[in-house]
């Protein structure tokens, strides 16, 4: 199928903007792959402090002619996704012994968890610790000694980070391994509810403990259609994971095969044999429109649009807002996964999941076909799903029709003929909305504004009763400059509230809120953010607001409003704390959140 054209003209569009920063990155990917596998520089004592600690492997290791793999991990057991990589590095050091090569354990990265976070001081650190994961991965990698990497990594900030990192050492082959879901406990929409009675008043703690443990209960990532899922979805869709991995539930046999085979392809494609494939061919504008349309079509986290262009910038590709929405136009919406519907990964995994979506897109000329991917040539590889039979390893054609169309339509016959992410601009700036599970209706909501400059305070305002007609919420002051642009996920039960007593409620934020705002119609990432005097800085409580998704504007209705001078708050507050100290040097050089909040490239 012809690729179709409207894909086509943004990719030119992206090629064209990009045109002298890729250039200018191949040519230094070039020259680095030209200076041959990595530890053929290494001075004998370099080499044996390299060594020192790899029993067996030593020898292996000492000679040049058999493949390193660097393992950059982001193990901790705290989180539940990245709990089950505590075993990984021995499947991948006996995988690697077997095919011919060694492996080490290059380094660790951090990895928190906005799920802990939420509503915390700690979350003003979630955003710039995927510059920190960058930066600890590059360190890792710094010793020079490894012809490939593995990228072990699923959540947040983690994948985002890990990638950018992949891209900055992108002459060196890089296979991303991934943790899997956990198994699906309590259904996200019955978790929803009792979040929401709790808010209203109408249960106690003990149930709200009850249903969050029952919900998130074992190793794996939480089944709900997230960052940290979308994160999945973006390493197929772009040619980084093993076909098939993002959705095979921890602690499986199937799981540990496909570790062992991404480290077996990790060794068959460095410099020193003849399918040498490098990161920096993997990832080019191709692979990134490929996983902007994989996102709109899922449904996927608004938070990806944020990190994508971090992600793209460090391969020398530069991403704006108008692809997202340009691509969100053209891309039908074809999963319903909570938030936006009542499955969760799990039920959309076995209704044909990935590998069914992109062989639809594929078909409908609306995905790269011909991507350059970490197991060959092409994106069709992708549709075919692992299978474990005798203790061997297979890919089969997956599923050629949806299992369950509730969960999974074909683009012939979408749940909307968008992806439901719209740009919006206007006098308050720029800004996002995700529409998929915003009904109708609502797209367009104009009323009178309240001015917050946290989130506590709505909640505040929530349990004295202060909302008692149709509001516009303004939290300001909650971009990455004024505070490390957190979350306000807890935001959402409250504003669910108050609309379901009939209200027309309304989110503009210069924060996050990632997806999980659900059916609350939610502007975030307005840009210019107001501690930048951005124009949130000069609303008033009373200003009527216009937020119009299908006409792609965020408006304040008052005369005068440009010749306001914009609140100057005190946010000294933000800047120690759980470690704020630490994070001053991003907060001071952080660019937009239209723009990738950017700190490092």
């Amino acid at each position: 199928m012809p690729l179709d054209p409207r894909i086509a003209a943004v990719t030119e569009r992206i090629r064209a903007r990009s045109r002298d920063s890729r250039r200018g990155y191949l040519e230094r990917m070039r020259r680095l792959a030209d200076e041959g596998p990595r530890r053929a520089h290494l001075s004998c004592g370099n080499q044996a402090h390299a060594y020192a600690a790899m029993g067996e492997d030593k020898r292996s290791l000492a000679r040049e002619n058999a493949p390193n793999i660097g393992i950059v991990t982001a193990y901790n057991d705290m989180l539940s996704a990245h709990q089950p990589f505590e075993g990984y590095p021995r499947i991948i050091r006996e995988a690697a012994r077997t095919a011919g090569g060694t492996a080490q354990v290059a380094g660790g990265v951090p990895a928190m968890c906005d799920g802990v976070t939420q509503g915390q001081v700690g979350m003003e650190l979630s955003l710039f610790s995927r510059d920190v994961i960058a930066l600890a991965t590059g360190v890792a990698l710094s010793h020079n000694t490894f012809d490939a990497a593995l990228y072990l990594g699923v959540c947040d900030k983690i994948v985002p980070g890990l990638v950018i990192a992949a891209a900055t050492f992108g002459y060196l082959p890089g296979i991303f391994v991934p943790a899997g879901p956990m198994r699906s406990g309590l259904p996200n929409d019955e978790k929803a509810k009792v979040r929401q009675q709790f808010a209203a008043g109408e249960v106690g703690r003990d149930k709200l403990m009850a249903a969050e443990m029952a919900s998130y209960h074992s190793p794996g990532t939480c089944t709900f259609y997230g960052t940290a899922n979308s994160n999945q979805m973006l390493m197929e869709f772009m040619g980084l994971h093993m076909p098939g991995t993002a959705f095979v539930n921890p602690g499986t046999e199937l799981r540990d095969a496909l570790t062992r085979a991404a480290t077996e392809r990790a060794l068959a494609i460095t410099a020193l044999g003849e399918a040498y494939r490098p990161v920096c061919d993997v990832l080019d504008e191709r692979a990134f429109v490929n996983g902007i349309v994989g996102l709109m079509a899922t449904g996927g986290s608004t938070n990806l649009v944020i990190h994508l262009p971090a992600m793209a910038r460090a391969a020398g590709i530069l991403l704006e807002i108008e692809d997202f929405h340009d691509l969100s136009e053209a891309t039908p919406l074809m999963a319903k996964v909570y938030p936006n519907g009542l499955a969760d990964v799990n039920h959309f995994h076995a209704a044909g999941g990935l590998g069914y979506m992109i062989g639809e897109l594929l078909a409908a000329g609306l995905l790269h076909g011909d991507t350059r991917t970490v197991v060959g040539e092409g994106l069709a590889d992708y549709t075919r799903e692992p299978r474990l039979a005798g203790g061997r390893l297979s890919w089969e054609p997956g599923a050629g029709e949806t299992l369950n169309d509730r969960i999974l339509r074909p683009v012939a016959d979408p749940f909307q003929p968008s992806g439901g992410l719209r740009q919006l601009a206007g006098s308050l700036g720029t800004g996002v909305m995700k529409v998929s599970a915003v009904a109708p209706e609502r797209h367009v909501i104009e009323a009178p504004v309240r001015v917050f400059e946290d989130q506590a305070a709505v909640r505040d305002a929530f349990r004295a009763g202060a909302f008692t007609s149709d509001t516009v919420v303004v939290v300001r002051f909650q971009g990455p400059r004024a505070n490390g642009m957190p979350e306000l996920h807890a935001l959402t039960p409250v504003l669910a509230v108050l609309q379901d007593r009939g209200l027309k409620v309304a989110l503009v934020t210069d924060g996050r809120m990632s997806g999980a705002s659900g059916k609350v119609p939610a502007a975030i990432h307005v840009s210019p953010e107001a501690a930048d005097g951005g124009p949130l800085a000069r609303l008033r409580d009373g200003d009527r607001v216009r937020l119009d998704a299908r006409a792609g504007r965020l408006d304040v209705l008052e005369e005068g409003f440009d010749a306001r001078s914009p609140v100057r708050p005190d946010l000294s507050a933000n800047t120690h704390g759980v470690g704020r100290e630490l994070f001053e040097l991003f907060r001071q050089n952080v660019g937009p959140a239209s723009e990738g909040a950017r700190s490092l490239v």
